[in-house]
C-alpha cells in the first residue's frame, strides 16, 4: 500500500457484527490496524490503550478498525482478557475487530511481512496502521515489527497534523509538532500571499545560505 492509494473497499466479519467498509466508514476518517496475534502481552496492551482513547479519536471524527488472522470467536474471547487487564475502559469496547483467517485481507492491505506473505501456514500479520481519510485514500502508514508496541499519542498526533493541512494546506508541521505549536509555511507560498494567508503574523528565520524558506506561524 502505497501513500494516496486508494484502499479497496471489502466486506468482512468483525465482534461487532458484518461490515461494508465504505459504507462503515462513512464521511470519517479510519484508523486500520493490523496486530500479529490475539492471546498476546504486547498486542493486548496495544488493543487496550486504543480502546481507552476512543473518545479521543471520536473528537477527531476517526473510526478505529483492528484485524488480525484469528478466528472471530478467539477475538470475542479475547476481548474480554483486554478489558479485565485495561480496567479503565470505559463502557463496552469500543471498536470493532476483523477476523481475517484465510488472511485475504491481510495480504491485499500488505499486513504480512515479506518473508511470510506467501505461506499461507503463517498467518502472522505485522504491526501495520493505516489512517485513511474520508475519501478513502491510504493518507498515513506505520509499520511495526511484531517486538515493538505502538505509541498511541503519536497515532492521534499525526491525525491532528493529517487534518490541519488538509484544512490550510499552505503549512506543514515539523518534527515533534503538536497542536498549539508553530507549523511551517510551505516555500511555495509567495511572501505578497502571507499577510492575507496568515494575518497574525508570521516569523522568518534567517539562514547562513541567505535563503528564506524557514518561515512558521501560530495562527491557525
Amino acid at each position: 500500500m502505497r501513500l494516496n492509494s486508494v484502499i479497496p473497499n471489502f466486506k468482512a466479519q468483525t465482534t461487532q457484527g458484518p461490515i461494508d467498509f465504505y459504507k462503515w466508514q462513512g464521511n470519517s476518517w479510519v484508523v486500520l490496524f493490523s496486530h500479529p496475534a490475539d492471546f498476546t502481552p504486547v498486542c493486548t496492551t496495544e488493543l487496550g490503550r486504543i480502546a481507552v482513547h476512543a473518545p479521543e479519536f471520536a473528537k477527531r471524527n476517526t473510526k478505529v478498525l483492528g484485524l488480525s488472522c484469528d478466528k472471530l470467536q478467539d477475538h470475542v474471547d479475547w476481548v474480554n482478557d483486554i478489558k479485565s487487564y485495561c480496567q479503565d475502559i470505559p463502557g463496552d469496547f469500543p471498536y470493532p475487530i476483523i477476523s481475517d483467517p484465510d488472511r485475504t485481507l491481510a495480504v491485499q492491505l500488505d499486513m504480512i511481512d515479506e518473508e511470510n506473505r506467501k505461506n499461507p501456514d503463517f498467518a502472522q500479520t505485522v504491526r501495520a496502521l493505516y489512517v485513511i481519510s474520508p475519501d478513502h485514500h491510504l493518507r498515513l502508514a506505520m509499520i511495526y515489527p511484531t517486538s515493538t508496541g505502538r505509541n498511541v499519542d503519536e497515532i492521534l498526533r499525526v491525525i491532528d497534523s493529517l487534518q490541519l493541512v488538509d484544512r490550510i494546506p499552505e503549512v506543514a508541521t515539523p518534527a515533534n509538532w503538536v497542536p498549539g505549536d508553530k507549523v511551517m509555511i510551505l516555500p511555495t507560498v509567495k511572501d505578497a500571499d502571507i499577510p492575507k494567508l496568515f494575518p497574525g503574523g508570521v516569523d522568518k528565520v534567517s539562514m547562513p545560505s541567505g535563503k528564506v524558506y524557514v518561515r512558521t506561524t501560530t495562527d491557525y
